[in-house]
């Protein structure tokens, strides 16, 4: 993040600085982990680059701080003044307030109990295999493998909302941007999983970073995070013949590497994790089957 202006000594003004702070750290962790450059953002949302970079520094606009007082008056975070969907507003607000009382660890629980109250079919869960995780980590190949063997049907999510779409992955991001792509993924993916009881699936590297979608994957779904190192990720795309990762972007690999740090912490929640760094295609398959067979 770029430099700021040292931290206040009046403690209301200091309050001010860290709510900035933290919101532009979600900001560029949200935009992170959607693979987005601020360049990229910008273009989709109609915000200039360069009232991004103040943001993501820490330095929003005052009327940004106004709503933040406005809403402290009101009793309420500032999230509830920007929503949009009106449907269940007072339920919605006090689950909010009542998740805000509870303690950190059991938060996980009490979404985990959610997720099996109301997250699909459990039983059907281990009959579905899901592999997540970046580009070049062997969804594809692996999964195409899995499926052989297993007698199943192997799915490539991104194939199917092309298909859904009628055109390439990269006209749908031109036509309709990132969450016009969320949008098709997330339809695809019920799609499939109403027609589909056993299958393996590979699905795109940025699936995480949705939390409804991704959430109704792991629910209906045993999840398997296929793991590389940044450096494998990139050099077998590139064997594929895909150049599109170094072409006109010097910091590729640096890139590549704050994807895969600020998506960690959500690949990490798949059921199992797969290594398949220094591994060949015959070695990682039959760990991912041995994972699987579990």
């Amino acid at each position: 993040m770029g430099a700021r202006d040292p931290k206040p000594a009046n403690a209301e003004a200091a309050a001010d600085w860290d709510f900035l702070a933290r919101l532009g750290e979600r900001v560029r962790d949200a935009r992170v982990r959607r693979g987005l450059t601020r360049k990229a953002l910008a273009r989709e949302s109609a915000v200039s680059e360069r009232y991004l970079a103040e943001l993501e520094a820490g330095r929003g606009n005052i009327s940004v701080l106004l709503l933040r007082q406005v809403a402290g008056t009101l009793g309420l975070p500032p999230a509830e003044l920007l929503r949009e969907n009106e449907g269940q507003a007072l339920e919605l607000m006090l689950i909010h307030e009542f998740l805000q009382r509870l303690p950190k660890q059991r938060l996980a629980r009490v979404r985990a109990q959610l997720q099996r109250d109301h997250g699909g079919n459990p039983a059907g869960r281990s009959e579905r295999i899901a592999l997540i995780g970046l580009r070049g980590a062997g969804k594809s190949t692996l999964g195409e493998a899995l499926a052989a063997e297993l007698k199943v049907p192997f799915i490539e999510l991104d194939r199917e909302i092309e298909r859904e779409a009628g055109t390439s992955l990269s006209e749908i991001f031109l036509l309709y941007g990132q969450q016009g792509y969320r949008r098709y993924e997330q339809r695809c993916l019920e799609k499939m999983l109403e027609s589909q009881p056993r299958c393996v699936i590979a699905t795109g590297g940025s699936i995480v970073s949705e939390p409804a979608t991704y959430d109704l994957l792991r629910s209906s779904c045993f999840t398997v995070w296929l793991k590389a190192k940044p450096e494998e990720h990139m050099s077998r795309v590139m064997a594929q013949g895909d150049m599109r990762p170094m072409e006109g972007n010097a910091q590729a690999m640096a890139d590549l590497k704050r994807i895969l740090l600020s998506r960690a912490t959500l690949y990490g929640q798949a059921d199992a994790v797969v290594d398949t760094a220094g591994r060949s295609q015959k070695q990682s398959l039959k760990d991912l089957k041995r994972t699987t067979a579990a």
